[in-house]
């Protein structure tokens, strides 16, 4: 039939349209990329979020989007919800036309001007033809978040009525209400502090910017940031206080007047405390006084070197006044104790005491070197033994003079003659002397100082021998009432120190056995009256002599002296202790009183190769006699 074939047609293609028209609503709703058509590219405009947020980018030509700047949610969130929405309302020509004016007038930043045609208004008329409408929504929005922030720069800069202005205009756009009590209550707080402000700010121009009370632009910001703790125009009124601190500060320290620098900056850290500017001078004046420190320091540097050991000091005082922890002044401080300890003298310098009360001096002595060593020897060092470790480091503090040589026959001479001094081996009655026919030493009577090796009688030159520690203690206590100046015995760390001259081998010429004739002990090549020979010697090594050679009749080591290493053992001050533990760190004697044995240091004529080693350490009672034990004397400076 005609009439049902056209219901059904009907009933067809109205089923056919609510499909098409069911199928928009969920292609809008869940893809709608697949219905977007892409809008002319717009210029973006930048805008900031509510108080404290942060700025966001929206294009103008996107649909309704977010603070953010993601795309607001359309209502409707369920297959229901979009099929009873159907299809957007339309976007009528005229509102787009007006949408596309006030795009370009907000592009171009007309937004309140000119009247009748800015963005502002152009857009509100979008909302009085469509009352929803997203785009203008968002626009006036974020004009508003614009807007808001221009206020607050006015505020920042103190221009209240450019801030009133746009806040006003800010109240007429969507805001919260939140943003608008907090953007009002900072143009209270800014009418409030600008009087306070132009008082300060006049303040500045009668240069009355400290004092006493709250007549002084420094009280008067101080007051203005107890009410507004941002301002920036009271932190920059602070600020220029400051800097004429900080230049007054500068200006001291160029003039070497470091305190008074140091003062003013105690002043103007209260002004700004921590500020950039106050760091910053605090490091200029630094490096101005170290400059300064360093050239005074190096002027005491040059007065040493004249010899002028006052100026020195005097000038290494200035400097430690100006920069107390100067680089190189405790280095210095050590060098100037040194000179003064060393008085007229210099290291290797050797020199001689007169007499005060008669004619002649004493024995020459060499002046020895401030400095350090390590004192013993090591487990693999040959010939090492348990009374030599631990190894320690000894500091040698102060220079000393030590003997050229070993006290001769007729220094001591003099000794005995001028108080009637007798020997213990005199007092004794025996002495020791070398027996060429058994190769050994023995005791004889009638032996003492005034004999050689043998018994016979001995050359002045020779060193004196067959005396006790305390024979040698009598002579250097006599030493010392005679010149007016302090002699005594080494200590053993004075002995080895001066024995090792800055090595640290076994012997201070190295390891093994001498590549010349440099002091008097045991060679294979040495051959006694008889035609002995040593048992253990140095190879290939002879230097001539069967017994003590006179004073000097060797080379000097390193640091000046003589036969220090050879001829004969000789005494020092220190009491014997079986190691070195607990040992002093410095050059002290280690003494304990009422001592009976004494340590014995440096080799013999007679002394195998193991016992001349710069370690090597024997202990005997102080009133030990024997032919190949001596001594020599330390003068202090």
């Amino acid at each position: 039939m005609p009439g049902t074939d056209n219901v059904n047609k009907q009933r067809n293609w109205g089923g056919a349209l609510g499909i098409a028209v069911l199928l928009f609503a969920l292609s809008y709703r869940f893809m709608p990329g697949i219905l977007h058509v892409e809008p002319q590219k717009q210029v973006q405009t930048t805008t900031t979020a509510p108080l404290g947020g942060k700025p966001w980018v929206v294009d103008p030509a996107s649909p309704a989007v977010d603070r953010n700047g993601n795309p607001e949610p359309i209502v409707g969130s369920t297959l229901a919800e979009a099929l009873a929405m159907g299809p957007p309302a339309p976007v009528t020509k005229e509102v787009a036309t007006l949408l596309k004016a006030a795009r370009k007038q907000e592009a171009d930043g007309k937004l309140f001007e000119p009247p009748g045609n800015n963005a502002v208004g152009i857009y509100r008329q979008v909302l009085e033809r469509d009352a929803n409408n997203p785009a203008a929504l968002d626009a006036l929005t974020r004009i508003g978040g614009a807007v808001r922030d221009w206020s607050l720069a006015a505020l920042e800069r103190g221009d209240e009525a450019e801030a009133q202005r746009y806040a006003a205009q800010f109240a007429e756009l969507p805001h919260s209400d939140n943003e608008l009590v907090i953007l009002r209550a900072r143009l209270k707080t800014m009418r409030d502090v600008m009087p306070m402000l132009a008082a300060a700010a006049e303040l500045l121009k009668q240069e009355r910017m400290i004092g006493d009370g709250d007549n002084n632009a420094l009280a008067v910001y101080r007051k203005v940031l107890a009410i507004d703790p941002g301002n920036r125009i009271a932190d920059a009124g602070l600020a220029r206080i400051e800097r004429g601190f900080l230049d007054r500060a500068l200006g001291a320290a160029a003039q070497d007047d470091f305190i008074n620098a140091d003062a003013i900056l105690t002043d103007a850290s209260s002004i700004r405390p921590g500020s950039q500017a106050l760091l910053d001078t605090r490091s200029q004046v630094e490096s101005l006084r170290r400059q300064r420190g360093e050239t005074v320091l190096a002027q005491a540097r040059s007065a040493l070197d004249a010899g002028d050991a006052d100026l020195a000091e005097k000038l290494a005082r200035e400097a430690q006044v100006i920069s107390t922890d100067l680089a190189g002044l405790d280095d210095f401080s050590k060098r100037l104790r040194n000179a003064r300890l060393y008085a007229s003298f210099s290291p290797g310098q050797v020199f001689s005491d007169r007499f005060l009360d008669t004619s002649g001096s004493a024995p020459a002595v060499v002046v020895i070197p401030a400095g350090q060593f390590v004192m013993g020897s090591p487990a693999d060092e040959s010939g090492h033994r348990d009374d030599e470790e631990p190894q320690r480091q000894v500091q040698i503090p102060v220079g000393f003079a030590i003997g050229q040589t070993e006290v001769t026959v007729a220094q001591f001479r003099v000794f005995t003659r001028a108080i009637n001094y007798r020997s213990e081996a005199e007092r004794a009655g025996t002495g020791s002397v070398y027996d060429e026919s058994s190769g050994r030493m023995n005791d004889r009577r009638g032996i003492d100082w005034q004999r050689d090796y043998e018994g016979g009688r001995a050359s002045d030159k020779l060193p004196v021998l067959n005396v006790s520690w305390n024979d040698a203690s009598e002579y250097v206590a006599w030493l010392s009432q005679r010149t007016g100046k302090k002699y005594r015995l080494p200590s053993e760390a004075e002995f080895e120190y001066v024995l090792r001259a800055g090595s640290d081998t076994p012997y201070w010429w190295g390891t093994g056995d001498p590549k010349s004739v440099l002091t008097n002990v045991t060679g294979d090549g040495d051959r006694s009256p008889s035609k002995r020979s040593w048992g253990r010697a140095f190879n290939n090594y002879s230097d001539g002599y069967w017994g003590p050679a006179p004073v000097k009749s060797f080379p000097a080591n390193p640091f000046g002296v003589h036969d220090i290493d050879g001829n004969l053992s000789e005494w020092v001050d220190d009491c014997w202790h079986d190691n070195y533990t607990r040992a002093p760190r410095d050059s002290t004697a280690w003494i304990n009183p009422g001592c009976v044995r004494r340590v014995i240091r440096g080799g013999s004529w007679g002394s195998a190769p193991d016992q001349v080693r710069s370690a090597y350490r024997l202990s005997v009672p102080a009133d030990t006699r024997s032919a190949r034990l001596g001594f020599r004397v330390v003068r202090e400076l």
